[in-house]
């Protein structure tokens, strides 16, 4: 536990809060990373110093619930598997998903990004909630509905369960080739109005996040909402893997979006 520390900004929706449920989308602010991962860079995937991410993550569980509760994250592959979390990880490793389930009080669930949907789920009458990370492959693969199934095995009733997507990469920041734009139209025609025409000839420009709260919508939720951040555009907000790419850095920080019951 870090006995002295400063609390991490972060992000709150109020469709989330209340019913003994804590939550935060948490950005780049608050930590003790250097260089390109300045400063609460989280992800262990990431070549910082562990000593730094460890801490960064320490200050954000200090943050959130006012004590150093387990935090447990998956080892995000882009895939829609959920899975029902009870107590961390055994081995301390982190199992191949990317969301989490629970209706274990007292740890703290989270999802890393940097341009892909955070999106935080909760049933407060229930107390059951979850945390889902959703890039495109996630979202139309069905990482979404698995999380809010998962959910339901546990005991949440979907017309009580709220949503809301954090910090991702908006249809301004976010463009794309003609394949991409025909893998979409190929699982359904109807995804063509998440596209625009892009400043380049067969270039569009792709809309994750509408993308993401309409499918959220289309299952029946109590709300599904976006915060509106771009982690692109918002540069001393938000770390961003797209922004990273564009200035051919060699690698990038993750901010994480979690939550708790108590």
């Amino acid at each position: 536990m870090i006995k002295t520390f400063v609390p991490a900004p972060f992000t709150t929706h109020p469709a989330l809060e209340g019913g003994g449920i804590l939550h935060g989308f948490f950005g780049r602010q608050g930590g003790i990373s250097k260089g390109i991962y300045d400063n609460l860079n989280c992800g262990v995937g990431s070549d910082d110093l562990q000593a730094h991410v460890l801490h960064n993550r320490q200050v954000l569980t200090q943050t959130l619930v006012g004590a150093d509760r387990p935090l447990i994250t998956p080892y995000q592959i882009h895939s829609p598997k959920c899975l029902v979390v009870t107590g961390p990880w055994p081995n301390g490793e982190s199992e191949q998903c990317d969301a989490l389930a629970t209706t274990t009080p007292d740890i703290v669930l989270a999802v890393g990004s940097a341009d892909c949907g955070p999106v935080l789920f909760a049933d407060a009458d229930n107390r059951v909630v979850g945390a889902a990370h959703s890039g495109w492959k996630g979202a139309i693969g069905g990482v979404l509905e698995s999380t809010i199934a998962q959910m339901e095995a546990l005991g949440a009733k979907r017309d009580r369960i709220s949503a809301v997507l954090g910090p991702t990469i908006s249809q301004k920041s976010y463009e794309v080739g003609a394949e991409f734009r025909e893998t979409f139209l190929q699982h359904d025609a109807r995804n063509s109005v998440y596209f625009a025409e892009g400043a380049k000839e067969g270039h569009f420009q792709f809309g994750l996040p509408s993308y993401i709260v309409d499918r959220l919508n289309a299952c029946g939720l109590a709300k599904a909402e976006w915060t509106g951040q771009c982690t692109y555009l918002e540069e001393t907000a938000f770390f961003s893997y797209r922004r990273t790419t564009h200035r051919q850095e060699p690698d990038y920080g993750r901010q994480l979006a979690a939550i708790s019951i108590t």
